[in-house]
């Protein structure tokens, strides 16, 4: 074998190493990614029916999915920013602060879930999203008190993300996110509106039944 030959054949032999290697980091954190995601597809529906100790445990599931991804990924940037497991960090900050939302415990910053600014911001978009379900089951039960509290949280997160004006390339497509957001936010406000003008009218009839 010639030197030049040679020299071909140990940069194959270097390249199918590192191939390798990126294919078992993919086979290893695509699985857990779509894992995770679902674990926190359960967490939310667990919140939502207020089983918060249910809820916490898909969490502590994803938690777990995720801390294997992200270790399989250190040396492998392109399977760790191929998108799956941006989109698992997200599920994963919305499922952490749609609970945190709901039960009224103080909120986890990105450091503390892990994630990065534009997965924990998508992820709050979110999380705001689902506070409208809470909302409406709120005023049906006739608890317009904790309806408004919950519609001032969203609120409230439309007002942060609306001041982030970054391109999507940065924030992963917050832009969208912050639109569906306000269109929620703005029904949401309406049959929150409706809710305490009929209460209101209410009142007013039985206080004059009495008089």
């Amino acid at each position: 074998m010639t030197e030049r030959a040679e020299a071909i054949a140990a940069a194959g032999d270097a390249a199918r190493s590192e191939l390798a290697a990126t294919h078992e980091a993919r086979e290893v954190t695509l699985p857990a990614s779509r894992a995770a995601i679902r674990a926190c597809a359960l967490a939310i529906r667990a919140v939502q029916r207020h089983e918060f100790d249910a809820a916490r445990a898909h969490i502590a599931e994803a938690a777990t999915l995720l801390a294997q991804a992200d270790a399989a990924t250190v040396a492998h940037g392109a399977i760790r920013y191929a998108g799956f497991l941006q989109d698992a960090h997200k599920e994963f900050a919305e499922a952490n602060l749609t609970l945190a939302f709901v039960e009224g415990t103080p909120l986890p910053s990105a450091a503390d879930l892990g994630v990065d600014a534009a997965a924990y911001l998508n992820g709050m978009a979110e999380a705001a999203s689902e506070l409208r379900r809470q909302v409406l089951d709120l005023l049906r039960a006739g608890d317009p008190a904790r309806a408004e509290s919950l519609f001032a949280v969203m609120d409230d997160v439309y007002a942060v993300l609306i001041t982030i004006d970054y391109p999507d390339a940065v924030t992963g497509g917050l832009r969208r996110a912050t639109d569906a957001l306000r269109a929620v936010l703005e029904r949401t406000r309406g049959d929150v509106t409706h809710a305490t003008v009929t209460a209101r009218l209410q009142a007013a009839v039985e206080q004059s039944r009495r008089a």
